[in-house]
C-alpha cells in the first residue's frame, strides 16, 4: 500500500494573511514525486492545544506527518510542546540543540533564546550534512521550520527517506470548454479507476484552454486510459500530449 501523510501548517501570520504559505505547496509535489499519497494540508494558529490535537489526530491516521513553523525562540513559538503534549511528552532541554544556540548567538545567548533547544522527551533529531538545526522526529511527526528556505534545504537532505512507488503522469492540452469532454472523461474514469483524472481551465494560455491529467502507479493501466481517452475526446480540439 502507498504510504500516505498529512501537512499541518502552524502559524497565525499565516491564518491572518500576513505571511503567503508557499510550505504546503512545496512539500505537495515532493511528496506526489516520491510515490507519498498527500491526504491532508491543515493551517492552525500558534497554540498548544491546537497543535497537539492536530498532530495526535494525523498521527494516528497517516504513515507520515509534516509540521511547519513555531519552532524559533520567541513567545509563538510553541510547536515543540505542542507535539510533546499530543504523545503525553515533556519536552526537555537538548544538548545538541543547546550548543547551536550558543554557536550561532554567542555571549548574546539568554535563557529565552535557549527555549529553542526544549525538544520532546525522546525525539530523534536528525543529523544532516550542512544543517545546523537538524529536523526533529516524534514518532511519525517531522517538525519542520516555517521559513520556506530552511524548509527546503532540510527536507531535500532528506527526502529519500519518504520514497515509495512513484506516479506516472501525462497530460493532454486541449482548446475547447469543459463541457465538451466531461463525459469522456467520465467514461475514462469509471473505466480506470486506477487512473487519477484532473482537468484543469487554463485561463491566459495562448496554445491550450485546458489541461488535462492523468496519474497512476501503473504504467500500463495509464497508457490504456490515455489511448482510452484520446479515442473519445474530439479531435479537433486536441492540441498535444506529454
Amino acid at each position: 500500500m502507498p504510504k500516505t501523510a498529512a501537512v499541518i501548517i502552524i502559524g497565525n501570520e499565516i491564518l491572518s494573511g500576513k505571511v503567503r504559505d508557499e510550505n504546503a505547496h512545496f512539500l505537495a509535489g515532493e511528496l506526489r514525486g516520491l510515490g507519498v499519497e498527500l491526504c491532508l494540508i491543515s493551517v492552525i494558529p500558534d497554540i498548544v492545544e491546537e497543535i497537539a490535537g492536530a498532530v495526535a489526530s494525523c498521527s494516528g491516521k497517516y504513515d507520515y506527518v509534516f509540521t511547519s513553523g513555531g519552532v524559533g525562540p520567541t513567545h509563538d513559538d510553541v510547536t515543540m510542546r505542542g507535539v510533546a503534549a499530543a504523545f503525553g511528552l515533556e519536552t526537555v532541554m537538548n544538548e545538541r540543540y543547546r550548543q547551536a544556540i550558543i554557536e550561532r548567538c554567542g555571549r548574546q545567548t539568554s535563557e529565552v533564546a535557549l527555549r529553542m533547544a526544549e525538544l520532546p522527551q525522546g525525539a530523534e533529531v536528525i543529523e544532516l550534512n550542512g544543517i545546523n538545526f537538524p529536523p526533529v522526529r516524534v514518532e511519525n511527526v517531522y517538525v519542520f521550520p516555517g521559513i520556506p528556505e530552511f524548509l527546503r534545504k532540510k527536507f531535500l537532505a532528506m527526502k529519500e527517506r519518504f520514497r515509495g512507488e512513484p506516479y506516472h503522469l501525462r497530460r493532454i492540452y486541449l482548446n475547447g470548454e469543459e463541457c465538451l469532454i466531461a463525459e469522456s472523461l467520465d467514461a475514462v474514469a469509471k473505466k480506470f479507476p486506477m487512473v487519477e483524472i484532473g482537468s484543469y481551465p487554463k485561463i491566459g494560455e495562448k496554445s491550450y484552454s485546458i489541461l488535462v491529467t492523468l496519474e497512476s502507479r501503473s504504467e500500463g493501466a495509464l497508457a490504456d486510459a490515455v489511448k482510452e481517452l484520446l479515442k473519445l475526446l474530439p479531435g479537433d480540439i486536441i492540441v498535444g500530449t506529454a
